[in-house]
């Protein structure tokens, strides 16, 4: 906000400074690009858009463009922000999904109710299920009549009615009064597991390009660099070979936000609740 700010008031120079107001963008968003890019060469040798965003920025105000440095800095942690935000609004989507998993269960054995962990009930299994409670797993209804709130799983506003014969999904509210149900798919091929599979896969599947885009941002420093080496070179002009610096920058954080993205899912993954009685999966080695 106040890089922001800061760069409105450089550009229409509303307020008189004895120094550009630019340099408060630079200080407050490119400091934090250069050290990330300084830590990351240092460290692993990790020459990634940190580093080209940094080595402009570091041009722009050699050559007195502090506006143009500030912009730069301002434009790619605006980027990260909103990167942040993406990523917040998955893990959070996956969360609610898998607090929403039922953990008990109502097992009717012999003609008396026991209440034993979702994940203990097995196919064939009678259950009851009381108005209000959240249905824990897939099933088929064997007495009773209700409406249920399959909003989660379908985006249905109202409940659908439902009665014997019918197919009611783990996941969904039952709204009114009780049922008894026959068990069909428990554990992992519940319609809520199958949901939170599915949501994570998508995830997932940003996650292979992941190795793609890392070696692509690293070949676009390297041509950038070399590109405006050549033009410093060539035309005796520092100023066009910086442009070239900063015209590339968009092109390398792009390239970039998909590593980071990958590396957001991988630590946020590990965070995310598991449902009582469901193990991590075991990565698979690759052949």
């Amino acid at each position: 906000m106040i890089s922001g700010i800061a760069l409105i008031v450089s550009i229409f120079d509303l307020v008189p400074l004895p120094f550009d107001a630019s340099w408060a963008a630079i200080i407050l968003c490119g400091i934090p690009i250069i050290l990330e890019a300084v830590i990351g060469l240092v460290t692993a040798f990790d020459i990634k858009a940190d580093v080209l965003v940094s080595l402009a920025l570091i041009a722009s105000v050699c050559i007195g463009e502090d506006f143009a440095a500030g912009e730069v800095a301002f434009i790619m942690q605006l980027g990260g922000l909103l990167e942040e935000l993406t990523v917040a609004r998955a893990r959070a989507g996956i969360e609610k999904l898998v607090h929403l998993t039922p953990q008990t269960a109502r097992v009717i054995t012999g003609g008396k109710e026991t209440a034993v962990p979702a994940g203990a009930v097995k196919v064939g299994d009678l259950l009851r299920v009381l108005s209000g409670e959240t249905i824990p797993v897939d099933g088929e209804i064997v007495s009773g009549q209700t409406s249920v709130n399959q909003a989660v799983m379908t985006g249905e506003s109202l409940p659908v009615d439902k009665g014997v014969g019918d197919e009611v999904s783990s996941g969904t509210v039952n709204q009114f009064g009780a049922f008894e149900m026959k068990a069909t798919k428990v554990g992992e091929d519940s319609s809520i597991q199958r949901m939170i599979r599915l949501v994570q896969s998508a995830d997932a599947g940003k996650a292979k390009i992941v190795g793609l885009a890392d070696r692509w941002a690293t070949w676009i420093v390297v041509i950038a660099l070399t590109a405006a080496a050549l033009t410093w070179l060539i035309s005796g002009e520092i100023i066009r070979a910086v442009t070239i610096l900063v015209v590339f920058c968009p092109c390398a954080c792009a390239g970039n936000a998909d590593c980071h993205h990958g590396r957001h899912r991988q630590r946020d993954e590990a965070r995310l609740p598991r449902p009582r009685g469901q193990r991590a999966r075991a990565p698979r080695r690759r052949e």
